[in-house]
């Protein structure tokens, strides 16, 4: 009797360290930006594309137009238990070049200066909205010919 005792507590006292385990804050990064000590190294009107990429390697992203831009992002998220990841910081290095490949500017946005824009939506209005399965069922009843279903009409 004593044993299974034992057992018992053993696995209640298992679960409870196991789910004070997963219930734990875990932060995640994403993705590298450079800190302000790196861009230092970088000088406006002097550096050119292939300094910057030597510098900091490969950008997260480029601009859309061709030549116009390195953009190094990085991101960190804290995930909590069951709950969705939240974003917790995000830096967005912008680095853009004139016509000739030389760097024009460099600048620093964080997720505070950011807004949420959406790329593409699609949105549908659906005539169903307040209506319940039964409502529909039965408001369709008199909206047919029966000459539809033997193919006249």
């Amino acid at each position: 009797m004593s044993s299974v005792k034992t057992t018992v507590r053993n696995s209640v006292f298992c679960l409870a360290l196991f789910a004070i385990a997963s219930c734990t804050t875990q932060f995640r990064n994403h993705g590298y930006a450079p800190t302000d000590d790196e861009l230092a190294e970088v000088i406006v009107g002097v550096d050119t594309r292939d300094t910057v990429f030597d510098l900091f390697g490969k950008p997260t992203s480029t601009g859309v137009v061709e030549g116009s831009g390195y953009y190094y992002v990085s991101s960190k998220f804290r995930h909590y238990g069951p709950f969705e990841p939240k974003a917790v910081d995000r830096q967005l290095v912008a680095i853009s070049f004139d016509e000739v490949g030389v760097v024009a500017n460099v600048e620093r946005f964080t997720l505070e200066d950011g807004r949420v824009v959406p790329l593409s939506r699609r949105v549908t209005d659906s005539s169903v909205e307040n209506s319940t399965f039964l409502r529909q069922l039965l408001g369709n009843i008199g909206q047919f010919d029966a000459g539809q279903f033997i193919g006249e009409g």
